[in-house]
């Protein structure tokens, strides 16, 4: 239901002249609802529509989803001919009121500076190392349970817990939206698709397990995960709590667990493979010690049966030439061997790191 006051004070505001409102529902939609707004003036009466769209389902479970297809209503109503024109995007905001936010060409985010040094430096220190440090050790624990608090977090909604399967697969920014900036050659089409195939087979598959849906932070990987240090002091040593911060929740609150804790992961096998071929030494105890931590701090012993997908998206990331422009042929190669072999397995075996790899 739409605010009717705030709307009639918008009216006010914004049109002239006007000396008197009246607001009536239409009707509704399996999409969302219409509503008429009738301006008494001098003239006649002037009468438009306001339309609003359900909270969930078809993509629009989020606000910032409605305001995107409302926005781009506004851009594109005026460039067919014969279409209705849209007037105005009006965003109604925490304190009851009604404005607008219609016109922009362009829109930016501004946020707070961070402090710190990101998680991607230490994953390039573990190259000259053959074990953790109890540094190094700390910041893992301190990820792994960070994440099994947010997890803990549920909520019950087969709408969102299947949109999130969905938009793994098939989102601009996850699997099939980053094989789509790959440079023709890299990888041949019919391997994408059958990579993109499976994913979309356990989609349907992990379907059943909606109850799993938790607060997520969406993107959880070395870049967004600053850690409030000085380098080099190494204070966790001497039992201090390391801190971070992070960066860039932008895919929604509500998902998957296995997509944060894949997110990260699949670094150490990264930059393992980058470094020796294989994953060994520093980055082969941080893998392990990652997803036990994880799995200990939360529970849930399950989420090695529902990571497939959410690996194969990680893989198709850190394989593109656009993002790693450095890396080897060989080291893709082994990177969808892994992809592969976790999407064609039952249940993600840590020990069999180094069998995934091999193909």
């Amino acid at each position: 239901m739409i605010n009717e006051k705030a709307i009639k004070a918008y009216v006010l505001k914004e049109f002239r002249e006007i000396l008197n409102v009246e607001i009536r529902k239409l009707g509704s939609g399996v999409q969302g609802s219409g509503f008429l707004v009738e301006m008494q003036t001098k003239e006649g009466f002037r009468s438009y529509v306001v339309k609003s769209l359900l909270a969930e389902g078809f993509g629009h479970d989020y606000p910032s989803d409605r305001a995107a297809v409302f926005l781009q209503d506004l851009d594109e109503y005026a460039n067919l001919p014969n279409h209705v024109k849209a007037i105005d995007v009006l965003a109604e905001m925490g304190d009851g009121t009604v404005r607008s936010i219609g016109g922009g060409k362009e829109y930016y985010l501004m946020m707070e500076k961070v402090e710190g040094r990101d998680y991607f430096q230490d994953l390039t220190d573990f190259a000259g190392k053959e074990h953790l440090e109890d540094r190094d050790i700390a910041k893992i624990r301190a990820m792994a349970s960070y994440l099994g608090r947010i997890h803990a977090v549920k909520k019950g909604s087969k709408t969102l817990y299947w949109r999130k399967l969905r938009d793994t697969v098939g989102h601009g920014e996850c699997l099939m939206g980053v094989f789509d900036i790959y440079p023709d050659g890299t990888l041949p089409y019919e391997e994408m698709a059958a990579i993109v195939k499976k994913s979309v087979d356990w989609t349907y598959k992990l379907k059943p397990r909606y109850k799993r849906l938790s607060q997520i932070h969406g993107d959880f990987h070395p870049g967004n995960i600053w850690f409030k240090e000085a380098s080099g002091t190494g204070h966790e040593a001497i039992g201090k709590r390391p801190e971070f911060i992070l960066l860039d929740r932008s895919r929604g609150p509500w998902g998957e667990p296995a997509d944060d804790v894949t997110a990260l992961a699949i670094n150490y096998i990264f930059f393992s493979i980058r470094r020796h071929g294989d994953v060994r030494g520093a980055y082969l105890e941080g893998f392990r010690l990652f997803v036990d931590e994880y799995i200990r701090s939360s529970g849930d012993a399950e989420i090695l049966e529902v990571t497939a997908p959410f690996f194969a998206f990680r893989c198709a990331v850190v394989a593109n030439p656009v993002f790693y422009p450095d890396l080897s042929a060989e080291a893709r190669t082994k990177i969808f061997n892994f992809a592969r072999a976790v999407l064609s397995a039952d249940r993600f075996d840590v020990e069999k790191v180094n069998e995934y790899l091999a193909g």
